[in-house]
């Protein structure tokens, strides 16, 4: 399997950050509803606690992602010139969007909080216990709201990939998982 993306299926560096960017996402969702369907339970309080983090790694790893998809995007597998192909285009821009928004709101909260920070257990800032409202406003405004709906655009891809399957027969998923792709 080639590391760039081709223009039937997705490179192996595509796949990973696809993959590695699910699982994240799957910790950082899963983490709050989990939350709110079980309240503050001990396992609850270490996932919880390990929201920041990751999310300060998901960031990372979706700005190389976009990086990278922009550097592979006249390589990649094109959309259909058709209204589903705008669709999955919009779509598309728009995960990629709120994956960017989402945490980079609460990096920006995380830094005005006046909190210090703190990620994977080592402190990078001590707390000033002075906040910044410019910095912390936007992210307690819309960072779960983007969240859940970032989760259900993941919702809706994932209902994508399955009418593909099954209704149209055609594996678009294969493109994804490196598996082998019906070449028209």
């Amino acid at each position: 399997m080639p590391l760039t993306d081709t223009s039937h299926r997705y490179g192996t560096v595509t796949r990973l950050f696809h993959w590695t960017v699910a699982l994240l996402l799957f910790w950082q969702l899963g983490g709050m509803i989990m939350k709110n369907v079980l309240g503050r339970v001990p396992l609850m309080k270490f996932w919880v606690g390990t929201h920041a983090s990751i999310g300060v790694l998901l960031f990372a790893i979706i700005i190389l992602r976009a990086f990278w998809a922009f550097r592979q995007r006249h390589r990649r597998p094109g959309y259909q010139f058709s209204f589903m192909g705008k669709a999955a285009r919009a779509g598309h821009s728009l995960l990629y969007i709120l994956m960017i928004a989402v945490p980079g709101l609460a990096i920006l909260r995380m830094a005005g909080n006046g909190k210090g920070i703190t990620l994977f257990g080592v402190e990078l800032s001590a707390p000033t216990g002075q906040e910044i409202a410019w910095m912390t406003a936007p992210a307690n405004a819309v960072h779960g709201l983007l969240a859940w709906t970032l989760l259900a655009l993941i919702v809706g891809h994932i209902a994508m990939v399955v009418l593909h399957r099954f209704w149209w027969s055609d594996d678009i998923l294969a493109r994804m998982t490196g598996g082998d792709v019906p070449i028209p």
